[in-house]
């Protein structure tokens, strides 16, 4: 990835912070060609809330159609049962850790919600 890239770390279950946060600044980044690239990462309780709220669904599905990369921890997924649901919805499931360390050692941008 490049130096603009973004990585949204979310992990409340709170759905006001989700639609007055987290979604819209993830969509307007892409819209508005903030950064170039845009990755959310659901992670423990925000997992949980997609796949159960339809509304919460309904906005990743959006966020995903505007260019925004969503992926989840599968470790996270699996503790709730969850891992498949959020695959239907268009989400990559996989182990996180690696991955975010990564990006962290890299000092790319991380917002963490």
């Amino acid at each position: 990835m490049e130096e603009n890239s973004l990585l949204i770390l979310w992990t409340q279950e709170s759905k006001e912070v989700a639609e007055k946060m987290v979604f819209m600044y993830a969509i307007n980044s892409k819209k508005e060609n903030w950064w170039k690239e845009v990755t959310l990462l659901l992670w423990g309780p925000s997992s949980k809330i997609t796949a159960q709220d339809k509304d919460i669904t309904k906005q990743i599905e959006e966020l995903i159609s505007n260019g925004v990369r969503v992926i989840a921890c599968k470790q996270c997924a699996d503790s709730y049962g969850i891992a498949n649901i959020l695959s239907e919805i268009g989400i990559e499931v996989f182990y996180t850790g690696i991955f975010l360390t990564e990006w962290i050692k890299s000092g790319k941008k991380i917002i963490t919600i």
